[in-house]
């Protein structure tokens, strides 16, 4: 069977769509700080039910809701650590639960563990800021956990999402290059096409590049008025 890195070689392979609106669209709150994350704890079969569409539509990726499960943001409502890595694995089962329910199989869709940055865990919107004031080190102690929990968990990709600087980017990297497990890595940029915290796109990209297993390196959360010019940034740095 195909890895999902092997078949982008071969062809275009659908993503599904934003997880969140498609859950909002269904009737579910998502107001609170940990937004998909309280589903996955509340009502998993709505988050089922969510991939399954997304497959049923043509998708043959299943990004999971796990992108604000975090350590800290669960604890301070009272989830202890060991139930937040229960969450996490359940997020990737719940994708490839909902892969089954598709009639598809292995190699030919695949289920993507979200990893997002450490400002959607604040939920204060620092994602599109960068400003967390924290160190390389720093940020890798604070994605280890998460990052091997997911890695753990068995999905075919880790999707690193909407990261907005330079540091947040080589604390992933390094995180990653120590796991040994193919992932993607996506960052949000400002109207100028730089990073939103002013630093280099292409800088980024080389950094992520350096990665043995990268599947690729993208764009999420930004202007699409930005996409293209920002895309052609990302080719160059990379070929």
């Amino acid at each position: 069977m195909p890895t999902l890195a092997e078949a982008l070689t071969q062809g275009t392979v659908v993503l599904d769509g934003g997880l969140g609106t498609l859950l909002e669209a269904h009737g579910h709150d998502l107001t609170s700080h940990l937004w998909t994350a309280r589903l996955l704890h509340d009502d998993p079969a709505a988050v089922r039910r969510a991939h399954a569409e997304y497959f049923a539509a043509g998708a043959r990726v299943a990004i999971s809701g796990s992108y604000q499960v975090s350590y800290d943001g669960l604890a301070a409502v009272g989830v202890e650590r060991a139930e937040v890595d229960r969450l996490l694995y359940r997020s990737v089962e719940i994708a490839r639960d909902a892969r089954d329910d598709a009639g598809l199989r292995s190699g030919e869709a695949w289920v993507a563990a979200s990893v997002g940055p450490f400002g959607a865990a604040r939920a204060d919107g620092s994602e599109y800021t960068g400003e967390y004031g924290m160190s390389v080190a720093e940020l890798r102690e604070w994605h280890r956990p998460r990052l091997a929990a997911l890695a753990a968990a068995g999905a075919d990709v880790l999707a690193v999402e909407t990261i907005p600087s330079l540091v947040e980017v080589e604390a992933i990297r390094a995180e990653l290059d120590i796991l040994g497990v193919p992932a993607w890595l996506s960052v949000t940029i400002a109207d100028d096409g730089r990073l939103r915290t002013g630093e280099s796109l292409a800088e980024a990209a080389a950094i992520a590049a350096s990665l043995p297993l990268l599947v690729g390196i993208g764009l999420n959360c930004c202007d699409p008025r930005r996409v293209a010019e920002a895309l052609g940034v990302l080719r160059s740095s990379v070929d």
